[in-house]
């Protein structure tokens, strides 16, 4: 089923570009782990949306249309505080790796964590992902980038591909449960970039990825930097 309707979306897309990303994201955002567990009732969800509202409803472009998509294709904004702890610690909250080990937000005390969530299949997300690595070449004694796979259990074992294609150094992970549903509470829409100083205060949340996102979290990481741990 996925497989037809990917094909379907491919031919719209040659005949308006952007429109079959926006839908084809919206289509597979519904098996991602951070999103409602009526997944199979969102994907029916998606099919009806793209086939009554057409080819205008995931336009790119449109700053108005498609608001609650679970990928953001226009300029960013951004969000702060941190969202509720509701009487948890996020120093014991992590991810997995590839190897089985566990890594712990608590692993990265005095060090600069930005945090990347983010789809092998989200076109956004690719977009930043150049900026990713580059920031964690310039700043590789202080900084640490974590990718963080929200794209689903199918999502996950293309991850290894992934990493080949943008021959990313940084360190790639699975999101725990409830890391996730912390820090994606207020949105689930991807790309989403979190930076916290060297004492694990959140700074800034950069939800998508435009034209002056890298700046902004080049400039944010810089004052991160003037941060001292205790």
């Amino acid at each position: 089923m996925r497989t037809r309707v990917a094909n379907m979306l491919q031919l719209v897309d040659k005949e308006k570009p952007g429109v079959c990303k926006a839908a084809m994201c919206l289509w597979q955002s519904a098996g991602s782990v951070v999103l409602s567990r009526h997944a199979k009732a969102y994907r029916t969800f998606a099919l009806v949306l793209f086939v009554t509202v057409g080819l205008t409803a995931c336009n790119g472009n449109d700053t108005t249309s498609n608001a609650n998509a679970p990928v953001i294709s226009n300029p960013p904004h951004t969000s702060l505080p941190m969202p509720p702890l509701n009487g948890k610690s996020i120093t014991n909250m992590g991810w997995s790796l590839a190897d089985g080990k566990h890594s712990a937000f608590s692993d990265f005390n005095g060090k600069i964590l930005v945090l990347d969530f983010y789809a092998t299949w989200c076109e956004p997300c690719r977009r930043s992902i150049p900026h990713l690595i580059g920031l964690q070449r310039r700043y590789e004694n202080d900084v640490r980038v974590i990718g963080l796979n929200v794209g689903g259990p199918d999502d996950a074992a293309e991850v290894p591909a992934f990493a080949q294609e943008f021959k990313i150094q940084y360190q790639l992970g699975i999101p725990d449960d409830d890391l996730a549903s912390l820090l994606l509470a207020n949105s689930d829409a991807i790309p989403q970039t979190f930076i916290f100083d060297r004492e694990g205060k959140l700074m800034r949340n950069f939800v998508g990825f435009g034209e002056s996102t890298g700046e902004e979290i080049d400039r944010t990481v810089e004052r991160a930097l003037l941060s001292k741990a205790d």
